[in-house]
């Protein structure tokens, strides 16, 4: 994960709410490519699929703030975010609470153009992906921005509402 989200959430105080609305990330990343020759992770094997990112998890979440991450996806899902679902009960280990919506239930909702994280009600950082889902050459904006930030998590709140949460969802 890129060093301005790991340092905003080492300053987090209260809350960090990250949105993906994308059906495909960085196809080339080798865990999903292990993923598609047939690699599931054992969820009995901690030590298999611990890593680094789940640390800082684990640190955010055990100082007390909400950590939050909300995929809003099409249906039936891509390969890209069966990969996804298949592994996030490694963050639901480290302590992040994790939704799903499937467009087909957002009819109404505004939601923003870029994808990004919401830190404490005031730092919004942005994600820049180009169309096949590879970081572009801006890859993520750090904007110190309360407003932004609100219209971020009023988006984000009528979002989370429908979602289904991690444990309760089965993809179409």
């Amino acid at each position: 994960m890129a060093t301005a989200v790991r340092e905003a959430l080492a300053k987090a105080q209260h809350s960090a709410m990250h949105l993906e609305m994308r059906d495909s990330y960085m196809r080339d990343d080798p865990e999903f490519v292990r993923w598609q020759e047939g690699h599931r992770h054992d969820p009995a094997d901690r030590e298999s699929w611990w890593r680094s990112w789940l640390d800082v998890v684990e640190e955010t979440t055990g100082r007390g703030v909400s950590m939050r991450r909300l995929r809003v996806v099409s249906e039936p899902l891509s390969d890209y975010v069966r990969y996804e679902y298949d592994g996030t009960f490694t963050n639901v280990a480290a302590g992040e609470d994790v939704r799903w919506l499937p467009r087909a239930r957002s009819h109404g909702l505004l939601l923003p153009v870029l994808e990004g994280w919401v830190i404490d009600a005031e730092t919004v950082i942005l994600h820049h992906f180009s169309g096949d889902g590879q970081w572009t050459g801006e890859r993520m904006e750090v904007r110190h921005d309360p407003a932004l930030a609100a219209q971020y998590a009023t988006a984000y709140e009528a979002a989370w509402e429908r979602a289904v949460p991690h444990a309760e969802y089965r993809p179409a």
